[in-house]
């Protein structure tokens, strides 16, 4: 019970550590509250279930992840920087002129880093066809693509999903960060009426829910996600800016850089001051 208690409590550090990390970048670009919200499925996929290494970054075996929502990047960087994946004081630069860090990933510049992406419903087609060749090739490693529930509105994301339920494409896993909160308000408002278990259900998709922000449930449900016959589809509950109070469910900071006082009151929410 101690080990496992002292086990927790270093996960949860090394959770506030990444949101700090992402404070610290959001200095220089909005999406502040967008890679806050995903940043648990980011820590579970990387340090518990991708079979994927700073050392194995080209190796054909390796599983493949795609941040489809490209624009939570911060939240990407973080994790890569704390795995050793690129080196830290490269989140410095996060933004700047030049930056191989850029506000949406950029291919071919980091390790780890399997596409470009942040044009919203592209990341699904682009792991159905990882996963399809992955397939092909006798290959089985997993292919995993993060989406936003917003981008969900895209209709390439279907037609991706349906295609990839016709070539029972068990090797691919799809994560919908359902922070519940997109560019122009809520998503319940924008698209009324779409409820997104019942539409990946209609697309023959095996379906879990979780609440995106329980470390040791994600780790359970992504660690067995894949190889049953069909395309996984796993829906993470999540609030917009988790862990720093004053932004949670806050549209503002889809928006807004974290500066000045802004990012002191944030620290000290996380315990960073």
């Amino acid at each position: 019970m101690i080990a496992s208690q002292n086990n927790q409590a270093s996960t949860n550090e090394f959770l506030l550590e990444l949101r700090r990390d992402i404070i610290m970048m959001a200095a220089n670009s909005s999406h502040v509250a967008v890679a806050l919200s995903c940043i648990d499925i980011l820590a579970a996929l990387y340090i518990e279930v991708l079979n994927i290494t700073p050392l194995t970054v080209d190796a054909p075996e390796r599983d493949r992840f795609i941040l489809s929502k490209g624009h939570g990047c911060m939240a990407l960087y973080a994790v890569l920087a704390r795995m050793g994946f690129i080196e830290r004081t490269l989140l410095n630069s996060y933004g700047h002129n030049g930056s191989v860090l850029a506000e949406h990933p950029l291919a071919g510049k980091l390790a780890g880093v399997e596409c470009a992406t942040g044009s919203l419903g592209h990341g699904l087609a682009i792991g159905a066809g990882m996963a399809s060749g992955l397939k092909l090739q006798g290959v089985s490693a997993r292919v995993f693509v993060l989406l936003g529930d917003g981008e969900c509105n895209e209709g390439s994301v279907w037609e991706a999903a349906a295609l990839s339920r016709a070539r029972n494409l068990d090797n691919l896993v799809a994560v919908v960060d359902v922070n519940g909160l997109q560019a122009c308000g809520p998503s319940k408002d924008i698209s009324p009426g779409m409820g997104l278990a019942d539409c990946w259900k209609s697309f023959g998709w095996d379906i879990s829910e979780v609440d995106g922000h329980d470390y040791r449930e994600l780790v359970k449900i992504l660690g067995h996600a894949a190889g049953n016959g069909l395309p996984k589809v796993i829906l993470c509950q999540t609030i917009k800016g988790k862990g720093v109070d004053f932004m949670e469910g806050d549209l503002e900071w889809h928006y807004r850089p974290v500066r000045g006082d802004d990012r002191d009151k944030a620290l000290r929410r996380l315990k960073g001051a």
